[in-house]
C-alpha cells in the first residue's frame, strides 16, 4: 500500500514528513548524536549487516507476538523509549501515550517530559517513569514518590546520558525560554513551516521547555536547563547509590546505558529486574559501539538472570526481530515515533508502531516462527566482525 495524505509506509517517510513539517532546529535537535555522529550512524547501520535464513514452506498460520516487560503484558516487543522536552506537537507526550495504549503496549516517561505524569499515566496506564541521578536524595525520592503515586508500574534509571551536544554539522540553539526576544529569533524559521505554527496556535499555546515531572512540592516547574543545570551540579552516581534507589522503589527497576558486560553484571548484582542495551541514541561518547552490536555480550554475560531490551536505531519491524533473535525480550523506540508524532501527532505515532507490527509479523512467517519467543540466532546470518569484539 503506497503512502497516502494521512497514512505513510515507512518510519523513513515518516521522517521525511517531519523534516518538511519543523522548524530546523526542531528537526536537527530529533536528529541529534554528538560530535561526528559515528554512533548515531552505526546504531542505525548495524541491522543491515545481520542478514535472515528464512523457510519457504510449513510456514505458521498465525504468529503470536505478546510478551511481558517489567511484569506487565504488552501486545507487541516495542515500548516508547522516554525521551526529554518535546516541542513537536501540542500534546506530546499524552499522545505517545494514547497511541502506545491504543496498540496495547508501554510508554516510558522521561522526568524531562513537557507533559506531567497525571496526565500521562490517564491516557495510558502502562507508563515506567524514567529517572535520572539528579539532586539530593530527597528530591529524588520525591519525585520518584510522585511516580508512585501516579501509579508508574516501573522505574527506569538513565545512566548513559552526558549531553555531549557538540556536532561536526552544527547544534541548534535551543532557548532557555521562549519569550519575545526568542520568538522574533525564531520567527523566520516557523515562517518556512506555517502548518507547524498553526498547530501551536489553535491550543493557544507555545512550545513548553519546562519539566513538569521535575517540580518537587509546590515548586514552580523549572526549565530544561535549568534542570540540566542541576544535573550537571550533581555527583555522578555510585553502584551503591543505584542500589539504595532500587530498595527505595521497592517495584521493577530498570537500568539504561548498558553497553559493556561488566556493568550488565553488576545491574544483575543490585537486584534491577531489566536492563536497556543502550547509548542514549549515539547522544553520549561517539564512537561507542551500536546498542545492537553490543547486544550479544550482555546477553552472553547475563542473559538467563535478567530481562534485556535494546533502544537503538529501530527503524522496521525486521530491526525488530534481529534483536529479539539476538537475545532481547523487547526493543523501545524513540526516533521513529517522534518522526511520527511530527508527521501527523497522535495518528503518527499509531502508524508507526502499526509498521513495526507488521513489519514483525512479516519476518516471522518468513522466518518459519510461530512465535517471537521462538527466534533464535541461528535465524541471522552474523558475520564474524558484527560485534567487533577485541582480539585476545
Amino acid at each position: 500500500m503506497a503512502s497516502t495524505k494521512d497514512w505513510f509506509e515507512s518510519v523513513a517517510e515518516a521522517q521525511r514528513r517531519a523534516k518538511k513539517r519543523l522548524p530546523k532546529s526542531v528537526y536537527l535537535a530529533l536528529l541529534a548524536g554528538a560530535e561526528q555522529g559515528i554512533t548515531l550512524n552505526d546504531n542505525v547501520n548495524a541491522f543491515s549487516e545481520l542478514g535472515f535464513r528464512p523457510h519457504i514452506a510449513d510456514l505458521p498460520q498465525r504468529r503470536e507476538q505478546s510478551t511481558t516487560v517489567l511484569g506487565q503484558e504488552i501486545a507487541f516487543p516495542v515500548l516508547i523509549s522516554p525521551t526529554g522536552v518535546q516541542a513537536v506537537d501540542p500534546d506530546g507526550e499524552v499522545a505517545a501515550a494514547r497511541a502506545a495504549a491504543a496498540a496495547g503496549t508501554a510508554i516510558g516517561l522521561s522526568s524531562f517530559a513537557s507533559k506531567p505524569i497525571e496526565d500521562v499515566a490517564a491516557a495510558n496506564p502502562l507508563v515506567f517513569f524514567q529517572m535520572y541521578w539528579l539532586g539530593s536524595r530527597d528530591r529524588i525520592v520525591a519525585r520518584m514518590e510522585r511516580a508512585r503515586k501516579a501509579d508508574a508500574k516501573a522505574l527506569i534509571i538513565t545512566l548513559d546520558w552526558t549531553f555531549a551536544h557538540r556536532r561536526d554539522w552544527g547544534s541548534p540553539y535551543i532557548p532557555r525560554k521562549l519569550g519575545f526576544k526568542e520568538i522574533l529569533k525564531f520567527a523566520p524559521e516557523g515562517l518556512l513551516r506555517p502548518r507547524y505554527l498553526l498547530d501551536w496556535a489553535r491550543r493557544g499555546e507555545l512550545p513548553d521547555l519546562t519539566t513538569p515531572n521535575l517540580a518537587n512540592l509546590d515548586e514552580p516547574a523549572p526549565t530544561f536547563f535549568g534542570a540540566y543545570g542541576e544535573w550537571m551540579g550533581t555527583p555522578p552516581p555510585t553502584w551503591d547509590d543505584i542500589k539504595w534507589l532500587r530498595e527505595e522503589w521497592g517495584g521493577p527497576f530498570m537500568l539504561k546505558g548498558i553497553i559493556h558486560p561488566d556493568d550488565a553484571r553488576r545491574a544483575v548484582d543490585i537486584g534491577a529486574a531489566a536492563i536497556s542495551v543502550s547509548n542514549h541514541g549515539g547522544n553520549n561518547l561517539d564512537g561507542t559501539l551500536a546498542s545492537l552490536r553490543a547486544l550479544p555480550g550482555v546477553v552472553d554475560a547475563v542473559g538467563d538472570q535478567i530481562e534485556i531490551l535494546l533502544d537503538g536505531g529501530i527503524r522496521r519491524g525486521s530491526d525488530v526481530v534481529k534483536a529479539l533473535a539476538l537475545g532481547a525480550r523487547a526493543v523501545m523506540i524513540g526516533r521513529a515515533y517522534l518522526w511520527g508524532m511530527a508527521a501527523n501527532g497522535e495518528a503518527g505515532v499509531a502508524n508507526v508502531l502499526s509498521i513495526l507490527r507488521s513489519g514483525i509479523d512479516e519476518a516471522l512467517l518468513g522466518l518459519g516462527r510461530a512465535s517471537i519467543h521462538d527466534l533464535v540466532r541461528d535465524d541471522l546470518i552474523i558475520p564474524a566482525t558484527f560485534t567487533r569484539e577485541p582480539p585476545d
